[in-house]
């Protein structure tokens, strides 16, 4: 039935929107299934959260990790019931947040663990943006070097690689209003200011990062069943140990989303995405516009996908 190699990309904070997987829910058992159990270890509405939440709510950081993570979840589990339980990933990846669902589809966490982590982690990284005046910009069509400079000069951070022509750049409110002008004096004027809540992946994360370690030391990660493409590397890791030192790393690092990528085109013919939102198919057009790739977030999507595997 399925006789491709596919890879599993999944969906990282900003893909939020207001309705996420309600349509999941109302037509698959298995997404209705992942909803229920996130309200049940979190203890908290995150299915309400997500179905019927506000845009204000879904952009709070410590709703919105656990948020996506559900969604992200349902949507592989939609798939895989849709498909009869035989979507085997050759490889997995995820931005930011969505590492966790990419280790949890490989088998190498809990659905709880992730989620609990997440949880956590949200929180974490919530306290440090009131703590802090961050803030985060897409640099668009600028030479790497030139941007890493300038970021270097300012006194910020490049967050993340995303694919060839879009990095974004993270730190001190400040300092980025710099960088951006200075990007402009040297002929960079499409840098585009994100609307998020602080500066995540840079070094005004560290906080976090360090009161995240330890909750990472003690949850149970096995070796994964595939191949993980992490953050903080662009490559998999198979040793549970190294991979909890990535995921340590991720928070206050830099995201290498191109390396995960091509690590991941490297071992597939076909790359899925998981979750809300079809931004990480846009990524892997931009570094190879002719390798296939289809968002899979939606009802219909999962309908879609589930047809031309079979």
């Amino acid at each position: 039935m399925i006789n491709q190699r596919i890879g599993l990309m999944f969906a990282g904070q900003g893909a939020q929107y207001p309705g996420m997987g309600r349509d999941l829910a109302e037509n698959f058992s298995a997404a209705r299934q992942v909803f229920a159990e996130s309200d049940r270890i979190l203890q908290r509405p995150i299915s309400a959260l997500c179905h019927s939440g506000s845009a204000e709510e879904l952009t709070d950081t410590a709703n919105c990790q656990p948020a996506i993570y559900a969604v992200s979840i349902a949507c592989l589990e939609a798939l895989r019931e849709r498909t009869g339980n035989r979507l085997n990933p050759a490889v997995c990846a995820g931005l930011s947040l969505g590492e966790f669902a990419a280790l949890h589809a490989a088998a190498a966490i809990s659905f709880a663990t992730g989620l609990q982590l997440l949880g956590q982690r949200g929180k974490l990284m919530a306290e440090a943006c009131r703590e802090t005046h961050g803030t985060m910009a897409a640099v668009l069509n600028a030479e790497q070097e030139t941007v890493e400079q300038v970021c270097r000069q300012c006194g910020i951070d490049v967050a993340n690689y995303n694919c060839p022509g879009q990095l974004v750049v993270s730190g001190e409110k400040d300092q980025v209003e710099n960088a951006i002008a200075e990007l402009g004096n040297q002929g960079i004027s499409r840098v585009v200011p994100l609307s998020v809540a602080g500066a995540f992946h840079s070094r005004l994360m560290r906080g976090a990062a360090r009161s995240f370690a330890p909750l990472l030391d003690s949850a149970e990660i096995m070796a994964p069943s595939c191949p993980v493409a992490q953050n903080a590397t662009g490559q998999p890791a198979t040793k549970p140990e190294r991979i909890k030192e990535n995921l340590k790393k991720q928070v206050d690092g830099s995201v290498l989303w191109e390396s995960c990528v091509r690590d991941m085109m490297a071992r597939t013919d076909l790359l899925l995405e998981m979750g809300p939102g079809s931004a990480l198919c846009g990524f892997v057009r931009r570094i190879d516009r002719n390798f296939p790739a289809y968002p899979v977030g939606t009802a219909e999507q999962v309908e879609s996908v589930a047809g031309m595997l079979a």
